[in-house]
């Protein structure tokens, strides 16, 4: 039997996941929402949901209408008019996993279908036959009276004109299962990002609001994902995820440098055949120079695009920066379906640059 509370529970997760879905666009530049991730879920801010009810009480407690005073009397109250109403806030709470699923629905994502076989054991319970002992939430009840109704027949007990059958102890019988181990799908999302003179801190708030948002739908679709990070001015290094935006912008910028430190990782720790591997890159579109851009074509084309599923340019806008890299990836690439330009000029522009990146399902 569902209890009343708990239709009314269902109902309020349906009122915020349909809160979360409406103000998606806004919810996904929010500094707020990713400053509170954890482990699990994540907190969101959502103006204040009263599901209604009646209430009963005793009639002499008055009501609507009732009370001192007579037809036309002033309301006496405290405190200067308004024109607003008044809004409440509260958090609901909102897993790492349900988020995916919204972003997935708002932006008509398509599933991904893995192509990798990571060779590494996952563990998986597989129930692989029938026990005498067990714990009682694993006791076959068809196998139990089963055998209790063939107890029953052999003992001359069985009434057909009555058919009662009471298991015993005996007859009690319990699934058994065994874990097992099996390659599970896995995807490996490799971060590149120009940290040099012309991005700023803003440039690097767009970069962090958006990997946030590819992280949790890419988990969404992977039992394994690995997460790795470099950056770049003049020179390219890999490092860790805090490091990835908390760098000091400083420098020129060359961008083959990091194309060349994604290979290498690319080449030593995720063979194509066992990873799915995803590339996003951000920057401003600034380059050192003409040949240093025809140098990243070459790696792009030749040792990035033929084991990537998917090469993701988001290019944010910097008052420094001349955009140009954009143009040149366009000119090269621009018919690759393995190849996805964005730009990102505003947080508002996030939604639209997720669409296109994981818009075709690679």
């Amino acid at each position: 039997m569902v209890l009343p509370i708990e239709n009314d529970l269902d109902r309020f997760r349906r009122i915020v996941r349909g809160r979360v879905r409406k103000d998606l666009r806004r919810f996904m530049g929010s500094d707020e929402l990713v400053g509170r991730q954890g482990k699990k879920v994540v907190s969101i801010p959502i103006p204040e949901i009263h599901i209604p009810r009646f209430r009963y009480g005793p009639n002499e407690q008055g009501g609507v209408g009732q009370g001192e005073g007579d037809p036309g009397d002033p309301v006496d109250g405290a405190g200067e008019a308004g024109d607003a109403p008044g809004e409440h806030m509260l958090e609901a709470e909102v897993t790492i996993e349900e988020l995916a699923e919204i972003l997935g629905e708002e932006l008509e994502l398509p599933r991904i279908e893995p192509r990798g076989r990571r060779e590494v054991a996952s563990p998986r319970s597989k129930y692989t036959g029938i026990s005498l002992a067990g714990p009682e939430s694993l006791r076959h009840a068809r196998r139990t009276f089963r055998q209790a109704l063939k107890r029953q027949i052999a003992a001359g007990t069985y009434d057909p004109a009555n058919p009662v059958v009471i298991p015993v102890k005996e007859d009690r019988r319990y699934r058994s299962f065994q874990v097992e181990t099996e390659p599970s799908s896995a995807a490996i999302i490799l971060y590149i990002m120009d940290v040099s003179g012309s991005m700023g801190q803003k440039q690097k708030d767009l970069v962090r609001l958006e990997t946030f948002w590819i992280d949790a739908w890419l988990t969404h679709n992977y039992r394994n994902i690995d997460t790795r990070f470099i950056i770049h001015d003049a020179a390219a290094r890999e490092v860790d995820r805090d490091t990835f935006f908390r760098t000091k912008e400083s420098g020129g910028t060359l961008i083959s440098s990091a194309y060349r430190e994604a290979v290498r990782i690319l080449e030593a720790d995720y063979p194509p055949a066992d990873w799915n591997i995803y590339v996003f890159q951000f920057s401003d579109g600034d380059n050192w120079s003409t040949a240093d851009t025809q140098a990243c074509l070459e790696i792009l084309g030749q040792k990035i695009l033929p084991v990537a599923n998917l090469f993701g340019y988001g290019q944010v806008d910097s008052e420094y920066g001349s955009g140009q890299f954009h143009k040149d990836l366009e000119a090269s690439f621009g018919s690759d379906e393995r190849v996805v330009l964005t730009r990102i000029p505003e947080r508002d522009a996030i939604m639209d640059s997720i669409r296109a990146f994981l818009g075709k399902g690679r």
